[in-house]
Parts: C-alpha cells; structure tokens; sequence
C-alpha cells in the first residue's frame, strides 16, 4: 500500500466490500447512510425514500464457483478464539462483495440460517433444485 500504515488485510478486504456495496446502491438510486460508529451491527443503511434497509456486507472471494458464508462473528483474546451467530434481527439484508464477478449479492438476512451458498457458475451436474444462483440476488429485496 505504500502509504507507511500498517495494513490489515481481513480489514481491508472488509472496506473494499462495503465502498463497492456503497458504489453498487447509489447506482441503484439508494441514499446511502453510514453509522457512526464501527460496532454497530450493520455496515451501511439503504434508503429508497420509502424505507430504510440496515445492511451487513461480507466480501468472499468465490471458490470452485461458489460463494460461501458463515453468519457467525469470530474474535479471538487470551482465552482463544470464540464465535457467536450473527443477530439477524438487527439486519434486515446481507449484501456479498465477490471480486471476482465485481458484484454485489444481495439476500434477505430472513432467508439465511446459519450461512449462505451463492453459486456464481453452475453446478457440473446441472443441478437447480435448491441451489442459489447468485445472478438473481443483485436486487436489494
């Protein structure tokens, strides 16, 4: 980065999803609100002039096509690492950042439970029963 700060790289992948999510709503038309503070339990908040949709971003790179989510928040202290569910009642729409299509997946967080599976290039076996095509979440629900 050049820039002499010490980067963290989990933390910067984070940014990068959120000002992409940012840049992806206000071309949709959104107004889009940012929370004072970092512990807040969404990234950023939509608003359409109608609603507001309080929104947690996650940036995952895809695998074998696949985008994986695990809703559960990790941290680590003297004691090792611990892991707690997302509080889903706190956020209304998960959005993922994936670099690699350089697009924004947008899933109501009703919808998920313990993680979410985006498919980003169909399954070898053809299979669609069950299976998320992340194409048809770039729409804020």
């Amino acid at each position: 980065m050049g820039t002499g700060f010490k980067t963290h790289h989990t933390k910067n992948k984070g940014d990068l999803g959120v000002a992409k999510a940012f840049c992806d709503l206000v071309e949709k038309g959104y107004l889009v609100l940012f929370p004072s503070t970092e512990h807040a339990p969404f990234d950023l908040v939509a608003y359409d002039g109608q609603r507001f949709v309080r929104i947690q971003v996650k940036y995952r790179s895809a695998v074998k096509g696949v985008l994986q989510v695990n809703l559960v928040s990790w941290w680590a202290d003297k004691n090792g690492s611990h892991g707690n569910p997302v509080d889903k009642s706190q956020i209304d729409v998960f959005c993922v950042y994936c670099p690699e299509t350089d697009k924004c997946y947008y899933v109501k967080a009703e919808d998920i439970n313990i993680g979410l599976t985006l498919r980003i290039a169909a399954p070898k076996n053809n299979q669609q029963k069950n299976v998320r095509f992340a194409e048809d979440y770039t729409g804020v629900p």
